[in-house]
Protein backbone atom coordinates (compact mmCIF):
# COMPACT_ATOMS: atom_id res chain seq x y z
CA UNK A 1 0.00 0.00 0.00
CA UNK A 2 1.50 3.24 -0.88
CA UNK A 3 2.10 6.54 1.66
CA UNK A 4 1.07 9.72 1.02
CA UNK A 5 3.89 12.40 1.51
CA UNK A 6 2.52 14.75 4.06
CA UNK A 7 4.50 18.03 5.78
CA UNK A 8 4.71 18.53 9.50
CA UNK A 9 6.00 20.89 12.15
CA UNK A 10 8.96 20.79 13.52
CA UNK A 11 10.60 22.23 16.61
CA UNK A 12 14.42 23.18 14.69
CA UNK A 13 14.67 26.14 12.61
CA UNK A 14 15.23 23.99 9.38
CA UNK A 15 12.18 23.73 6.41
CA UNK A 16 9.59 21.21 7.40
CA UNK A 17 10.66 17.89 5.60
CA UNK A 18 7.96 15.99 4.21
CA UNK A 19 7.61 12.24 5.96
CA UNK A 20 5.81 8.90 5.32
CA UNK A 21 2.46 8.21 7.32
CA UNK A 22 -0.73 5.94 6.89
CA UNK A 23 -3.06 7.60 4.68
CA UNK A 24 -6.16 7.56 7.35
CA UNK A 25 -3.90 10.66 8.96
CA UNK A 26 -3.75 9.05 12.20
CA UNK A 27 0.06 9.38 12.73
CA UNK A 28 0.27 10.87 16.13
CA UNK A 29 3.93 12.34 15.07
CA UNK A 30 2.14 14.24 12.06
CA UNK A 31 -0.26 15.46 13.97
CA UNK A 32 1.69 16.33 17.17
CA UNK A 33 5.41 16.76 15.96
CA UNK A 34 8.23 14.81 17.88
CA UNK A 35 8.61 15.10 21.22
CA UNK A 36 12.22 15.88 21.29
CA UNK A 37 14.79 17.43 19.36
CA UNK A 38 16.74 13.61 19.52
CA UNK A 39 13.51 12.70 17.76
CA UNK A 40 13.75 14.82 15.21
CA UNK A 41 17.33 13.93 14.30
CA UNK A 42 16.71 10.51 14.14
CA UNK A 43 13.35 11.08 11.89
CA UNK A 44 15.77 13.04 9.76
CA UNK A 45 18.59 10.58 9.72
CA UNK A 46 16.46 8.14 8.80
CA UNK A 47 14.83 10.26 5.56
CA UNK A 48 17.92 10.81 4.49
CA UNK A 49 18.67 7.36 4.14
CA UNK A 50 15.88 6.36 2.41
CA UNK A 51 13.67 5.04 5.04
CA UNK A 52 10.08 6.16 5.24
CA UNK A 53 9.21 7.26 8.98
CA UNK A 54 6.26 7.07 10.46
CA UNK A 55 6.50 8.78 14.78
CA UNK A 56 5.00 6.38 16.79
CA UNK A 57 3.08 4.33 14.74
CA UNK A 58 -0.53 2.80 16.30
CA UNK A 59 0.25 -0.30 14.89
CA UNK A 60 3.48 -0.67 16.38
CA UNK A 61 2.34 -0.56 20.20
CA UNK A 62 3.67 -3.34 22.93
CA UNK A 63 1.43 -4.11 25.60
CA UNK A 64 3.50 -5.34 28.85
CA UNK A 65 2.83 -6.15 32.31
CA UNK A 66 4.82 -3.91 35.23
CA UNK A 67 6.45 -6.40 37.54
CA UNK A 68 4.79 -7.29 41.39
CA UNK A 69 6.18 -4.67 43.46
CA UNK A 70 6.13 -5.71 46.89
CA UNK A 71 4.60 -3.51 49.40
CA UNK A 72 3.28 -3.07 53.05
CA UNK A 73 0.38 -2.79 54.85
CA UNK A 74 0.04 -1.47 58.07
CA UNK A 75 -2.83 -1.85 60.18
CA UNK A 76 -4.90 0.90 62.04
CA UNK A 77 -6.01 -0.85 64.99
CA UNK A 78 -5.56 -4.80 65.75
CA UNK A 79 -7.92 -6.02 68.33
CA UNK A 80 -7.00 -8.81 70.78
CA UNK A 81 -9.45 -11.18 69.34
CA UNK A 82 -7.25 -11.02 65.93
CA UNK A 83 -9.21 -8.68 64.00
CA UNK A 84 -7.80 -5.63 61.99
CA UNK A 85 -9.96 -2.43 62.30
CA UNK A 86 -9.57 -0.06 59.43
CA UNK A 87 -10.74 3.38 60.01
CA UNK A 88 -11.82 5.51 56.76
CA UNK A 89 -12.60 8.82 55.86
CA UNK A 90 -12.08 8.75 52.08
CA UNK A 91 -12.18 5.32 50.98
CA UNK A 92 -9.89 6.33 47.11
CA UNK A 93 -9.35 3.97 44.62
CA UNK A 94 -5.97 2.76 45.69
CA UNK A 95 -6.69 1.82 48.85
CA UNK A 96 -10.03 -0.37 48.00
CA UNK A 97 -7.20 -2.23 45.18
CA UNK A 98 -4.90 -2.68 48.09
CA UNK A 99 -7.38 -4.27 50.70
CA UNK A 100 -8.71 -6.32 47.69
CA UNK A 101 -5.09 -7.46 47.03
CA UNK A 102 -4.10 -8.06 50.82
CA UNK A 103 -7.89 -10.28 50.98
CA UNK A 104 -7.04 -12.32 48.24
CA UNK A 105 -2.87 -12.64 49.60
CA UNK A 106 -4.08 -13.01 53.48
CA UNK A 107 -7.60 -14.91 53.28
CA UNK A 108 -7.70 -15.90 56.86
CA UNK A 109 -7.01 -11.95 58.10
CA UNK A 110 -10.09 -10.24 59.29
CA UNK A 111 -10.03 -6.98 58.28
CA UNK A 112 -13.16 -4.76 59.00
CA UNK A 113 -13.73 -0.57 58.38
CA UNK A 114 -15.13 2.33 60.27
CA UNK A 115 -16.06 4.78 57.96
CA UNK A 116 -16.67 8.18 58.83
CA UNK A 117 -19.94 7.48 56.78
CA UNK A 118 -20.17 4.41 54.86
CA UNK A 119 -23.32 5.72 52.71
CA UNK A 120 -21.08 8.14 50.92
CA UNK A 121 -20.15 7.27 47.22
CA UNK A 122 -16.49 5.66 46.08
CA UNK A 123 -16.75 8.73 43.66
CA UNK A 124 -18.68 11.61 41.58
CA UNK A 125 -19.74 9.38 39.11
CA UNK A 126 -20.64 5.88 40.61
CA UNK A 127 -23.89 5.08 42.61
CA UNK A 128 -21.86 2.71 44.69
CA UNK A 129 -21.38 3.79 48.24
CA UNK A 130 -18.19 2.57 50.59
CA UNK A 131 -20.88 0.32 52.13
CA UNK A 132 -22.31 -1.65 49.15
CA UNK A 133 -18.37 -1.79 47.85
CA UNK A 134 -17.77 -3.72 51.62
CA UNK A 135 -21.28 -5.77 50.85
CA UNK A 136 -19.96 -6.79 47.37
CA UNK A 137 -16.20 -7.92 48.52
CA UNK A 138 -17.23 -9.72 52.23
CA UNK A 139 -16.21 -6.98 54.56
CA UNK A 140 -17.77 -6.10 57.52
CA UNK A 141 -18.21 -2.00 58.01
CA UNK A 142 -19.48 0.56 60.44
CA UNK A 143 -19.80 3.62 61.13
CA UNK A 144 -18.33 6.41 63.34
CA UNK A 145 -17.43 3.77 65.63
CA UNK A 146 -16.38 0.54 66.60
CA UNK A 147 -19.17 -1.91 67.09
CA UNK A 148 -19.37 -3.37 70.71
CA UNK A 149 -19.67 -7.36 69.53
CA UNK A 150 -17.00 -6.72 67.62
CA UNK A 151 -14.72 -6.53 70.89
CA UNK A 152 -16.68 -8.70 72.62
CA UNK A 153 -15.89 -11.21 69.75
CA UNK A 154 -14.19 -14.38 70.72
CA UNK A 155 -10.72 -14.91 69.46
CA UNK A 156 -10.48 -15.35 65.44
CA UNK A 157 -7.60 -18.19 65.51
CA UNK A 158 -7.29 -18.24 62.27
CA UNK A 159 -6.58 -14.58 61.92
CA UNK A 160 -4.12 -14.51 64.90
CA UNK A 161 -2.59 -17.29 63.91
CA UNK A 162 -1.79 -15.84 60.25
CA UNK A 163 -0.94 -12.74 62.07
CA UNK A 164 1.92 -14.22 63.81
CA UNK A 165 3.21 -15.46 60.93
CA UNK A 166 3.37 -12.89 59.24
CA UNK A 167 5.50 -11.05 62.44
CA UNK A 168 7.64 -13.81 61.83
CA UNK A 169 8.52 -13.55 58.61
CA UNK A 170 8.91 -9.69 58.74
CA UNK A 171 11.49 -11.00 62.09
CA UNK A 172 13.18 -13.20 59.67
CA UNK A 173 13.98 -10.35 57.18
Amino acid sequence: MATKRRTTKTTSKRKPRLLAGPLNGTDPGLKHGFRSGLEDKIAAELEAAGVPVVYEDPDSVIYYVKPAKKSRYTPDFVLPNGIIIETKGRYVTADRQKHLLIRQQHPDIDIRFVFSNSRQRISKQSKTTYAMWCEKYGFKYADRSIPLDWIKEPPNERSIEALRKLRRSKADD
